[in-house]
């Protein structure tokens, strides 16, 4: 499938959820979210590892330019939907093993994947806090042990896309980092309403409720001027 280079960073344009579905049966890696921030803070070790690996569209900023280079049918794809449409897919036929969160969250998250998708085969789960390399080894070692075929993990970038480039050197499966994703579907953490991610504004959503957010937010300012000015 053709990529989408956006300032050195390769980008898949997706045209639904089930393609990446389809594209990921066919071809096992790491799937990450790019959003304006991650393109603008890459590094040279971030765009060597996306780039070998699944870049999807998960911003605002991207999906424009993407639109911008010809690509009208391309369409954000918020990982936190993504992971679920996966589920959804392959819950009967393939198996699953998930890391992040809080203990309680994770836990919560494997009860409520079971209500929701009954005979899913998860063959293990730990929560998000690997503090020491032997925690780290022994995480290495349950995966390579029980070869699921997709491996979830939530524990934010570039800590998540790290932890998953090292285990697939171990074991190759579908990856996908979901950040904050366990805490959206058990419910810890309210996603934006409808409306605002319909219309592209969850991140001034979750600027609101998180004002701390907005040196972040500066970064997007910057972005929307380098797309204005066409340096793409």
């Amino acid at each position: 499938m053709e990529k989408v280079n956006i300032k050195g960073i390769d980008l898949f344009p997706f045209v639904s959820q089930n393609q990446v579905a389809d594209y990921v049966d066919e071809h096992s890696g790491i799937l990450i979210a790019i959003n304006a921030e991650k393109i603008l803070n890459a590094s040279e070790q971030a765009k060597e590892l996306i780039n070998s690996n699944i870049g999807y569209c998960d911003g605002s900023g991207p999906l424009m330019i993407l639109h911008r280079k010809g690509y009208k049918k391309a369409i954000k794809i918020a990982g936190c939907d993504l992971w679920l449409s996966l589920v959804e897919r392959f819950h009967n036929n393939k198996t699953f093993y998930l890391v992040g969160a809080t203990q309680p969250v994770i836990e919560a998250t494997i009860a409520k994947l079971r209500r929701d998708y009954p005979g899913i085969n998860i063959l293990g789960y730990r929560n998000g806090y690997i503090s020491t390399q032997q925690e780290k080894d022994a995480l290495i070692n349950e995966i390579k042990e029980k070869k699921p075929n997709i491996v979830f993990v939530a524990m934010g970038s570039p800590k998540q896309e790290l932890l998953m480039e090292e285990l697939q050197k171990h074991h190759k499966a579908i990856y996908q980092g979901l950040g904050g994703s366990f805490d959206v579907y058990t419910g810890s953490v309210m996603r934006a309403p409808k409306w605002w991610v319909d219309n592209h504004l969850e991140w001034m959503y979750r600027l609101i409720k998180q004002p701390c957010r907005i040196t972040r937010q500066f970064k997007l300012v910057k972005f929307a001027y380098w797309i204005a000015s066409g340096k793409y």
